[in-house]
């Protein structure tokens, strides 16, 4: 989902909680990469893989200029012969501890073996931030939650998805330097429509 279509979405959602909700989610996940050396890990469970919200953190992590925020994908399998990018598997969680961020994405049930390693990862250091369909056993691990339930939300996990990588790229509320103009503004936003997205995804 590109900026404009972020943009717009944010638009119809104007007056609900989740614009709001995702750029707090984003900035504490912005917060928790800042360290020098900090890694991002980013994994879902066994029937999700959120190799799309990989794909958006790459693309902001580049168009922002925060390449801490590109992330490792955490897969359950790897296949044999994948590229680089789509070969770490979950023994990667054991290594997580201190300066690492582990980013569970996991719309329903987590599966006990995900959360005794997430679990591990917390007890060595790691900072966990859950994107979850309101498991409470995973947001009793996690540092900061936000949850989509199935039912009653206006918006699906992987629309929500989409918000919080697009507040992962922004720098966060503007410094008060007056109003900006709307040329500045609309040159912003033309450089980042106008930026390649990289071609790894």
């Amino acid at each position: 989902m590109d900026a404009v279509r972020v943009a717009l979405l944010r638009e119809v959602l104007a007056g609900t909680q989740w614009p709001g909700e995702a750029r707090r989610f984003a900035g504490a996940l912005r917060r928790s990469v800042v360290p020098a050396g900090a890694k991002l890990l980013l994994v879902g469970t066994e029937g999700y893989e959120p190799w799309h919200m990989a794909a958006h953190l790459v693309d902001e992590a580049a168009w922002s200029g925060q390449p801490q925020l590109a992330p490792t994908l955490v897969r359950h399998r790897v296949r044999p012969g994948a590229p680089p990018h789509l070969s770490v598997g979950l023994g990667r969680l054991a290594a997580a501890g201190r300066g690492h961020t582990v980013l569970v994405v996991a719309p329903r049930e987590p599966g006990e073996g995900l959360l005794e390693r997430v679990h591990d990862a917390r007890r060595a250091g790691a900072t966990v931030l859950s994107l979850d369909g309101g498991d409470r056993e995973l947001g009793t691990l996690a540092h900061d939650v936000l949850s989509v339930p199935e039912d009653g939300a206006e918006l699906d996990l992987d629309t929500v998805q989409h918000l919080v990588s697009a507040a992962a790229g922004e720098n966060g509320p503007p410094v008060r330097r007056g109003p900006r103009r709307l040329r500045d503004r609309l040159a912003g936003l033309a450089d980042r429509l106008m930026a390649p997205p990289p071609s790894r995804w």
